[in-house]
């Protein structure tokens, strides 16, 4: 077996224009009180996240509300809109509208990028609420350049923030039995 990180480092990460840079501060030292400890402030949306519904809808899902199987499973990776229940796309790929329709047809549970929006600014809320309001979660922020294309498991599971959460930090990482994996 080999896990494959696609975690981006949460304080170094990207940061989507307009959102706060997440920020830490230590609190206590070892030097001082014999243990670290560390406060930390960040946007749900920093780094690799997911949506919920709630980002873009009033009475929409929180992160809280969400099933877990759908951050937990076969997935596949590419580089372009492929039919997958859970699929992962490399490279600065960007959702259309179409892409997303598609994506509803097929019933997909979740659509992941690296990027840090699945879409363009001019149709990202569009595209947003096409993808949400038929249950597909997006996965933002990915890094799947060392990646080959190919089938994986994937787990990228939110922190339990509760249902008022509009999305969540996540640990994305892939599983495969196959070591030759670069």
């Amino acid at each position: 077996m080999k896990i494959i990180d696609i975690t981006q480092p949460l304080f170094e990460c990207e940061v989507y224009p307009g959102d706060r840079k997440p920020s830490y501060t230590r609190v206590r030292t070892i030097v001082a009180d014999n243990y670290n400890l560390t406060d930390i402030s960040i946007c749900v949306h920093n780094g690799t996240h997911i949506d919920a519904p709630r980002h873009f809808f009033k009475n929409g899902e929180g992160v809280g509300d969400l099933s877990l199987d759908v951050f937990y499973g076969k997935c596949v990776v590419g580089n372009k809109v492929t039919y997958a229940k859970r699929l992962l796309i490399k490279g600065g790929y960007v959702l259309t509208t179409d892409d997303a329709h598609q994506l509803v047809k097929w019933r997909v549970k979740l659509i992941g990028v690296e990027g840090q929006s699945v879409s363009d600014a001019m149709s990202q809320i569009e595209v947003h609420k096409i993808l949400l309001s038929a249950g597909i979660i997006p996965l933002e922020g990915l890094r799947l350049a060392g990646v080959a294309c190919g089938e994986y498991m994937l787990s990228a599971l939110p922190l339990n923030l509760g249902v008022d959460c509009d999305g969540s930090p996540v640990r994305a990482i892939l599983i495969t039995d196959d070591n030759d994996i670069d």
